[in-house]
């Protein structure tokens, strides 16, 4: 499989989970402004889902920019990553309708933390594949910055239980972190 299907085909899962994250929204009967404020947590989720899918697209697209080739294990690590991504949207609107209590938000928390750890499986099966001392391998290094988030988002999991709020603020811190795209990627994607 080229690295081109391999993108499209994941472009086209991502669309979808994001199509399903806004479907899950319910406009309210009332015209009022006043008329949102219960919906707020599912609207506070949903941004947060949708910055968090958006630099999982962002990123996987600069991955794949920085590799010549994928094999069979590519694709099933690149499966991987695509199905903790796609509970990404049953997760936020449990989050959400329940005005973040503590269970969700760890299963919310624990949905990322294995989105964090396939990413993190994808990058080293495409690393085997381009080699040890490619461009790709080059500009990965130890993954410092992967590997940090994955504990933060563990260490919230755990913190749910005891605050939600300090478990969405390290989510948040996270998605912050990661907002701009991997630049250790970007000189090497040449896109």
């Amino acid at each position: 499989m080229s690295r081109g299907r391999l993108e499209a085909f994941s472009d086209a899962v991502i669309a979808i989970i994001l199509t399903i994250m806004v479907l899950e929204l319910r406009a309210p009967h009332a015209a009022e402004l006043e008329a949102l404020r219960p919906l707020a947590p599912v609207l506070l989720s949903y941004v947060l889902s949708f910055v968090y899918i958006g630099i999982y697209w962002n990123n996987h697209h600069h991955l794949l920019h920085a590799v010549q080739r994928v094999d069979g294990r590519v694709l099933w690590a690149n499966l991987h990553l695509l199905f903790w991504l796609s509970l990404v949207p049953f997760t936020t609107a449990w989050m959400g309708e329940n005005q973040f209590a503590p269970t969700p938000v760890a299963l919310y928390g624990a949905v990322l933390l294995c989105a964090g750890g396939a990413y993190f499986v994808l990058t080293r099966a495409l690393i085997r594949v381009q080699g040890r001392d490619s461009t790709l391998a080059a500009a990965l290094g130890r993954d410092r910055k992967g590997k940090l988030s994955v504990a933060i988002y563990l260490a919230a999991v755990l913190l749910a239980f005891v605050s939600p709020w300090v478990a969405c603020a390290l989510y948040v811190l996270v998605a912050i972190w990661w907002f701009v795209p991997d630049r250790r990627l970007e000189p090497s994607a040449g896109a």
